[in-house]
């Protein structure tokens, strides 16, 4: 598995990419990191920065809090369906 980098360090990179004064493969060998990772930097930033379509590091966070939610609840709905159905068939005139 490849070494996470701290954001700090990726957004001083994709800072100084930006500024285009060198090639991005320069830049890549400056700060010890791999070509395409810059570029994968790059892109993130272009979607967080709302530049290119793609889904937001806030986005995803938002996605995956309602995903945790809904299978939360969705057995709590499956126990309530059940006990309505339940006691309506117990209010039922014999």
């Amino acid at each position: 598995m490849p070494r996470a980098f701290p954001i700090e360090f990726r957004r001083d990179v994709v800072a100084v990419a930006r500024k285009n004064e060198v090639p991005i493969a320069r830049v890549a060998k400056d700060f010890g990191i791999s070509e395409s990772c810059l570029q994968r930097w790059l892109k993130l930033a272009d979607i967080e920065d709302g530049n290119r379509p793609g889904v937001t590091h806030a986005d995803a966070a938002e996605l995956r809090e309602a995903r945790k939610r809904i299978r939360l609840l969705e057995p709590e709905n499956e126990i309530l369906r059940r006990a309505a159905a339940y006691l309506s068939q117990a209010s039922l005139p014999k």
